[in-house]
């Protein structure tokens, strides 16, 4: 987890209201704003571009890689709170007001929908609501479904998996209703319920039959999605409960360069055993045929497949 209690490094390279030129040779001035490099001239002109020799000057590239580096910190940061979201995790309120100064930590928490937990870790998911502010006081600022501000003080919250949420169409409308995007895919994320018929399952055969014309293409979209792919079957690890299930959904195991048919998902526990969909737990169910459905609509579709949708 990146936690940093000093001062944003974006920010102090370039505030809002102001540049932070740094010295360059020729008397040009060199800066990181808003994610990219600007200079200006001896006159304090600010260029378009930065000259070719300027680009190449070792100042540039420090810069260049700072810029790098706060990129990649930004993803980190999302993708942590984006975890937290897929196990549920109770996490400390005070942590996350500690972290909130900081401009990537608050980017990926802000609009997040949270929870109040106790002491115990037991989350009343009825009082959740969507995190607008911080104070060291009075605590995290959200709105609930009524739309009614209000502040959490709770020892803890958690950042559930929407699945797990009651009034999530509601929590949409009132999203949609102010003008709230989301970091992380939480609210919109697309959630899966197990049919009747699929709980005594060990399989689900819905996403079968996905031609790719190579495996490098649906290794390559796995890639994309996030998925790793191991013995052939793309795989999605979820901590639900005590020990985690994983989502495996068959993309192909022959020669890269070979075409290949998607096949069955499965869930199997710690000892590689297929378990039944009605002992997989409800978040675990839904991530696993997300990625199934998302990896099989990569597939190769025929021209009158597309004239029937």
């Amino acid at each position: 987890m990146v936690v940093s209690g000093e001062k944003d490094a974006r920010s102090a390279a370039s505030p809002a209201d102001a540049i932070c030129w740094l010295d360059a040779p020729r008397d040009y001035q060199i800066a990181l704003h808003q994610g990219r490099l600007v200079c200006r001239n001896p006159k304090g002109k600010q260029l378009g571009s930065l000259p070719k020799w300027l680009k190449e000057d070792p100042l540039a590239d420090q810069l260049q890689a700072l810029a790098s580096w706060l990129d990649e910190r930004a993803l980190e940061c999302m993708h942590t709170v984006e975890r937290w979201m897929l196990r549920s995790l109770v996490v400390p309120r005070e942590a996350l007001q500690a972290v909130w100064p900081d401009q990537d930590w608050r980017h990926a928490f802000e609009n997040t929908v949270i929870a109040p937990a106790n002491v115990s870790g037991k989350v009343d998911l009825e009082r959740a609501g969507l995190l607008r502010e911080s104070d060291s006081k009075r605590g995290l600022g959200i709105v609930d479904v009524d739309g009614e501000s209000r502040w959490l003080t709770s020892p803890a919250v958690a950042i559930p998996h929407p699945i797990l949420l009651q009034d999530l169409d509601d929590l949409r409308e009132l999203a949609g209703d102010l003008n709230i995007t989301q970091k992380i895919e939480q609210l919109y994320r697309p959630v899966y319920h197990p049919t009747k018929s699929q709980m005594p399952l060990r399989a689900i055969k819905e996403y079968e039959g996905g031609v790719f014309e190579q495996l490098n293409f649906a290794l390559g979209a796995c890639r994309r999605l996030g998925y790793p792919v191991r013995g052939g079957y793309a795989t999605c690890r979820i901590w639900e409960g005590e020990e985690p299930l994983e989502a495996r959904y068959y993309v192909g195991g022959e020669y890269p360069e070979s075409e290949t048919e998607t096949g069955e998902l499965i869930f199997v526990d710690a000892s590689q055993r297929a378990v039944t969909v009605k002992d997989v737990g409800p978040v675990t169910f839904s991530e696993g045929v997300r990625m199934a459905s998302a990896i099989y609509a990569k597939r190769k579709v025929e021209k009158q497949e597309e004239d029937a949708a």
